[in-house]
């Protein structure tokens, strides 16, 4: 099952329940901004997540990952660091 097209194991998030999240996969807008830059780009080249994109793992992708303004610093880091890991998530 997919749950986020970044890569993110929805099911692990703290705000999931107390923001009514269904997952960026579910939903057309997420709770946390107007749009997803994300999310817009898997969709707008039909992907299932970023694990399918020949260009995995772009600098958008990598920018989310470690921007602390839009993560953690920490939040994708096993895709980041292990491409396959991502498609290894997701059993491709």
């Amino acid at each position: 099952m997919i749950e986020s097209r970044c890569g993110l194991l929805c099911s692990d998030c703290s705000f999931r329940e107390a923001m009514g999240c269904k997952g960026c996969v579910n939903m057309d807008k997420p709770f946390w901004a107007d749009s997803c830059p994300v999310k817009s780009c898997c969709e707008k080249k039909g992907l299932q997540h970023c694990g399918e994109c020949d260009d995995f793992v772009c600098p958008l992708l990598h920018t989310f990952a470690y921007d602390m303004e839009q993560s953690d610093n920490s939040l994708l880091e096993p895709c980041v660091t292990s491409p396959q890991s991502l498609q290894t998530v997701y059993a491709l």
